[in-house]
């Protein structure tokens, strides 16, 4: 899901840049109700110099509505790079991997075996005949959910910060579970919980298909107007260099000098090569890149119900076990 974009307060603005700023260790001091001077050495300094070395600055936290000029070292307004350095500075590199177990309810009953299996026949096409051939039993549902801060370059700068759910076991993206996470409640958990492994591969390549799905709505409206624009910009190169080549094949045929000839020649070659530079340069300039910054990663655990179930489908008797998932009302992958 993608969040609300916080509206620009200076004063909330200066009690975040002070308790941050104290919490990897610089000294501040309110000089004003829009003011705060710092003192910073190491790790708190980087964000006004790469070494480090000892920095102090009074930082300005204008009014939205401010016409001055600003200095982005010192002044605090919407979009200023200090701030997204601040905030990248508190995250822990690398970054860990969270887990947490959601409570169920209080007295977990199994689901109706007919309600379960009218769900599993609306999620599985070409079902006939569905058979439990053991009874439920209590299991885990595991989700990644991750803090994404997602920035996409194109003509304008865009910046979003999106809440995104995937379930591991088969990479469907969970946008009920982004929205309600903060309502659920977390559970000690009862024995031992048989963890999912995880590595790098695995979670870049559930996390970028959940992240363009997400995105996807955003890209497409953005992409048009690149489209739009990068027309109009090679309508204009191709304008301009379609009459210089016609100018100068004219002067080549209207001459009767040799030499002028295969200057003239020599003149057009070169046009031509810088025509197809400048397109090559236009399609460049209008790229659309993505780059998303994890802010948090979160491994879930859910109660759940496992079963073995015997069924045919198009055909052909299959059995195996299944996962149902009763917050989502749905089937996790048959057979696994």
């Amino acid at each position: 899901m993608k969040l609300a974009r916080l509206p620009h307060e200076p004063a909330a603005l200066v009690d975040f840049y002070q308790e941050t700023l104290e919490h990897i260790g610089a000294l501040c001091e309110r000089t004003w109700f829009d003011r705060l001077e710092v003192v910073a050495e190491g790790r708190a300094a980087r964000l006004w110099h790469a070494d480090g070395s000892l920095h102090e600055e009074e930082l300005h936290f204008p009014a939205p509505d401010s016409v001055a000029p600003r200095d982005a070292s010192r002044d605090v307004f919407p979009g200023c790079p200090l701030t997204f350095q601040l905030t990248e500075s508190l995250r822990p590199q690398p970054l860990p991997l969270e887990r947490i177990v959601l409570a169920g309810d209080s007295a977990p009953r199994p689901p109706d075996v007919g309600v379960a299996e009218k769900l599993f026949r609306a999620q599985h096409a070409g079902v006939t005949r569905w058979r439990l051939e053991s009874p439920f039993v209590p299991a885990h549902h595991f989700s990644l959910l991750a803090l994404v801060r997602c920035e996409i370059q194109a003509i304008d700068q865009h910046w979003s910060l999106h809440r995104v759910a995937a379930s591991l076991s088969d990479g469907i993206r969970d946008d009920a579970l982004a929205q309600s996470f903060p309502f659920f409640r977390p559970a000690r958990a009862e024995g031992a919980i048989q963890w999912p492994a995880m590595d790098n591969a695995g979670l870049r390549t559930l996390l970028s298909a959940a992240l363009a799905e997400e995105v996807a709505e955003d890209l497409n409206t953005i992409r048009v107007r690149q489209e739009n624009h990068l027309r109009r910009e090679l309508t204009r190169v191709d304008d301009y260099f379609v009459n210089y080549e016609r100018e100068l094949s004219e002067r080549a045929t209207r001459s009767r000098n040799e030499n002028t000839k295969l200057k003239a020649d020599e003149r057009l070659a070169a046009a031509r090569a810088e025509h197809q530079r400048r397109r090559a340069d236009q399609v460049q300039r209008h790229e659309i890149r993505v780059l998303p910054h994890f802010d948090a990663l979160l491994l879930v655990a859910e109660p759940a119900w496992r079963a073995a179930i015997a069924l045919t489908r198009h055909a052909e008797a299959q059995s195996g076990p299944a996962l149902f998932i009763p917050r989502a009302r749905r089937w996790g992958p048959f057979g696994q």
